[in-house]
């Protein structure tokens, strides 16, 4: 049997948390939350960072199927844009207006779909089949360099 005394004495060590404690509890707590949040906003930017990669890949074949719709439009795909009711304007055009229209069409999505977006047209006919090097490009917050995508398709003229 014990005394009083013994028992007071022990109710009066396991008084609980002091104030010390409970502070680095929470010290501990917000460092990990902090690193929580910080995984978060790298998800996020890892997300838009994919986001635009998809629609750069889409775009660049997007391109190569109208380059293939009109194989002969050749050096007029470095050229400039210019909406000559190609498509939807029901206009006979030769490969020369095709290649603007398409050159206008996709200037339009680049701009739209990515921030900055540019796509450049390299022509080789040195090489048998011909070569188009397709290079789509965007700014993107925090990179150091712009990032871009590219792909060389080869046509035959027929």
């Amino acid at each position: 049997m014990t005394s009083k005394k013994t028992q007071l004495y022990k109710i009066r060590n396991l008084a609980g948390f002091s104030l010390v404690e409970v502070l680095i509890a929470l010290v501990i707590m917000s460092v990990g939350m902090l690193g929580i949040a910080g995984l978060y906003v790298e998800g996020m930017k890892a997300g838009r960072t994919s986001t635009f990669r998809h629609h750069a890949v889409t775009l660049a074949g997007d391109v190569a199927d109208r380059i293939r719709a009109n194989p002969r439009g050749g050096v007029d795909y470095q050229g400039v844009g210019g909406n000559n009711n190609c498509v939807l304007g029901n206009v006979d055009c030769n490969e020369a207006q095709m290649a603007a229209n398409d050159i206008a069409l996709w200037t339009t999505q680049a701009a739209t779909m990515l921030p900055n977006g540019t796509v450049t047209i390299t022509f080789d006919d040195t090489v048998t089949p011909n070569t188009y090097l397709i290079a789509v490009a965007w700014a993107e917050a925090g990179a150091l360099s712009a990032p871009s995508y590219s792909i060389i398709i080869p046509t035959n003229p027929f």
